[in-house]
């Protein structure tokens, strides 16, 4: 949610390309990409993001203890990410999702989301539940 420099950001790929396929994940057996290079993702985020109101996204604990962080302003991205968030997820229609309890909040919001997008257009997305790990 932080301008990056072009350089560091593209290191930063690589790098993280790098810990995937170190910790064992099998490129054969699974598909790597760069979310960036999905436009999907930004997309129905964008259609996510007209469903969603930003009290609620106000009252996310990760907004105010970053916007604190960064002078009390925050950043539009900041206050949406949660949404992003929720297309990540959605997009795939994932069911199950591994998260931290930081992240509980986050797929709450994903849970809200699908559950009202799905009664004002028809079943289409299901609602993902969390896989909390004791770690």
């Amino acid at each position: 949610t932080m301008p990056k420099e072009p350089a560091v950001l593209h290191q930063n790929i690589l790098d993280t390309t790098a810990a995937i396929l170190a910790c064992g994940i099998d490129p054969k057996k699974c598909f790597l990409f760069r979310q960036s290079l999905v436009p999907e993702h930004a997309e129905l985020a964008w259609i996510l993001g007209c469903l969603t109101n930003v009290p609620r996204l106000l009252r996310l604990p990760q907004w105010k203890m970053k916007r604190a962080s960064q002078n009390s302003e925050g950043t539009v991205g900041l206050l949406t990410y949660p949404v992003l968030q929720a297309a990540d997820i959605l997009l795939y229609k994932s069911t199950r999702v591994p998260v931290g309890e930081d992240q509980v909040l986050h797929l709450e919001l994903a849970q809200d989301i699908a559950q009202h997008f799905n009664k004002k257009y028809g079943e289409f997305f299901p609602v993902p539940k969390a896989i909390l790990s004791e770690l």
